[in-house]
């Protein structure tokens, strides 16, 4: 028998392959090699670049580069980590939910509609900030559980591998835009407070193999960038644009198609935030989380993600380059990040985040 102290729910050796068939149709996104793009390959630049103006999902392969490896053995540890945090007792997860306008902290089961009938998701999950992870215990702005104090070096090397990763990402779509890199970099300075974060998630085994509780509700990202590590399926996008989509559920035709985890790759998306600075350029990919299929069901869904996302005080606006349209908003000043992504957070029907 395990030592009490032991958890073992988080065994991917143990998984399941994502299963075959036309039951469980899947998307086709480009793999783009991390490496490539650290040495400048021309022909990779540019398939990221379409990749990300076309369904704004793909696959990155992180072998061969540093900060690629931080990220695939990294995200391991991370979920063990966060296998420990899921264990505390509800109670004292509870007082940890976000307060004064915060996304950071625990989201408990049910605390966000699934719907516009108002279902309740299926997962929990902590949102663990990237700036207290970053700086001295004495500074950091909110408490944390013990567990994740005992582990704040590992989350600190694996903000600062993910927030590089994500940006040299953004410099790559700047050029190709026109877009000076500075524009980008200076509204997510990895040192000021933004709402970047890693977000361990858990999500239940399935209660039924006919159905689909979702765990996460359909929805575009908010941020800029976002990196995510998974190891089951349940992953699922949209088939058709999501520049087609209303609130919480698609409109018009399309079907969900699911995203299979890819071994030694992450999945990486943009955001709501990437598709305002370029005016709808570039694409945010509406997505969602159900149980995972077929025999990997049986097992609880983990993920790891990280977030880029602008500074608090840095302005939502278009951006001037020879590759982005004019817009509107151009000439203005533009509203704080922290509060756009506030706004965008209630729109989705988040009951948890602080008030």
């Amino acid at each position: 028998m395990p030592h009490k102290e032991e958890y073992t729910e988080f065994t991917p050796e143990q998984y399941p392959p994502f299963p075959d068939g036309p039951d469980f149709p899947s998307v086709k996104l480009e793999t783009i090699s991390l490496k490539k793009l650290e040495d400048g390959d021309e022909a990779e630049l540019e398939r990221a670049f379409q990749a990300f103006k076309g369904r704004g999902f793909v696959y990155l392969e992180l072998a061969g580069t540093e900060n690629g490896d931080t990220i695939a053995k990294g995200a391991d540890e991370v979920a063990k980590a966060a296998e420990k945090t899921f264990a505390l007792p509800l109670e004292e997860k509870l007082k940890y939910k976000p307060a004064n306008k915060e996304l950071f902290g625990y989201k408990n089961v049910g605390a966000t509609n699934a719907d516009k009938e108002g279902t309740k998701d299926t997962a929990e999950f902590f949102n663990v900030s990237k700036n207290d992870m970053i700086i001295e215990d004495d500074k950091m702005r909110r408490p944390w559980p013990s567990v994740v104090m005992e582990h704040k070096p590992l989350f600190a090397k694996y903000c600062r591998a993910s927030h590089e990763t994500g940006l040299l990402i953004m410099d790559i779509l700047a050029d190709k835009l026109g877009v000076p890199r500075e524009e980008i970099r200076q509204r997510h300075l990895i040192d000021d407070h933004a709402g970047d974060h890693i977000r361990f998630t858990r999500g239940p085994p399935r209660k039924t193999i006919e159905m689909p509780e979702i765990q996460t509700p359909s929805h575009t990202d908010f941020g800029t960038i976002t990196i995510l590590m998974n190891w089951l399926g349940g992953l699922q996008v949209w088939s058709e644009s999501s520049r087609k989509a209303g609130p919480l559920e698609p409109e018009g035709p399309g079907e969900w198609v699911w995203v299979k985890p890819k071994r030694g790759c992450a999945i990486v998306n943009l955001g709501d935030a990437a598709v305002k600075f370029t005016n709808g350029v570039l694409c945010s990919g509406r997505h969602r989380v159900i149980p995972s299929p077929g025999e990997q069901g049986k097992w609880p869904r983990y993920s790891i993600v990280y977030f880029v996302r602008p500074t608090d005080h840095s302005k939502l606006k278009t951006l001037k380059g020879h590759g982005i349209p004019p817009g509107d908003d151009q000439d203005e000043e533009g509203i704080e990040a922290k509060e756009w992504i506030y706004q965008q957070a209630i729109g989705l029907g988040s009951n948890h985040i602080g008030k």
